[in-house]
């Protein structure tokens, strides 16, 4: 591996919340990061939609751990008013979320997307991948 990637906030949350069947290839994922195998970012606003989303799973104060410890691992591009425009006049993405990872991906020069969500970038200009299919290609 040598190549950069974003990973999708979906395949982040699998690793957190150790969800069954897609942990051990989010798992897999996350330690090619932290291993230097792979340059991996993650969206700034998949920071504060984690923040929420693990509410329910873990308290204020380990949230802050979690996460601050993703940013550790992985690299974090910022969302600013250019990439906000872009994907508000992007009309053919219909997740403006997923835009937003779109347009982090392609000003972190990323390969591939990595996600569960696969179709929702169709129209994407940075190619999306699932997990298993990004360490099939990378151990081939």
């Amino acid at each position: 591996m040598g190549n950069r990637i974003l990973v999708d906030t979906n395949v982040l949350l699998d690793y957190l919340l150790t969800r069954d069947p897609f942990y051990e290839d989010a798992k897999r994922i996350v330690g090619a990061c932290v291993d230097g195998k792979v340059k991996g970012c993650i969206a700034a606003h998949s920071i504060s939609n984690m923040f929420y989303i693990l509410r329910k799973n873990y308290g204020a104060k380990e949230r802050r751990e979690v996460l601050a410890n993703l940013c550790f691992i992985f690299d974090v591009e910022g969302i600013d008013k250019a990439k906000i425009l872009s994907g508000l006049q992007n009309e053919e993405f219909s997740d403006f979320e997923d835009c937003l990872q779109m347009e982090c991906a392609k000003a972190y020069n990323a390969e591939y997307i990595v996600t569960r969500n696969v179709d929702d970038y169709e129209l994407s200009d940075v190619k999306a991948i699932l997990p298993k299919d990004y360490l099939e290609l990378e151990e081939g």
